[in-house]
């Protein structure tokens, strides 16, 4: 499997949520980069570290797939 079939085969609903939970968080902690406030350096490098961690959450969750069928049958390969 390639990986543009992987991305386009389904998802398993956990990680759907993982990658709607992964978005959601990649988008906050972006809007708190992009505040025209001064915000003090801890909250600035906590919202880097977030947006990466969202970003990586997303693209697992996004590679994830369901199994259809097993590639051994319950004897054993």
């Amino acid at each position: 499997m390639n990986v543009i079939q992987r991305m386009q085969a389904p998802t398993p609903k956990f990680f759907k949520t993982l990658r709607a939970i992964g978005l959601a968080l990649a988008a906050a902690s972006g809007a708190l980069l992009a505040a025209p406030v001064a915000l003090p350096a801890a909250v600035i490098t906590l919202a880097g570290y977030l947006t990466v961690a969202g970003a990586v959450a997303t693209a697992v969750s996004q590679t994830a797939v369901a199994n259809e069928e097993s590639e051994y049958d319950d004897d054993g390969p």
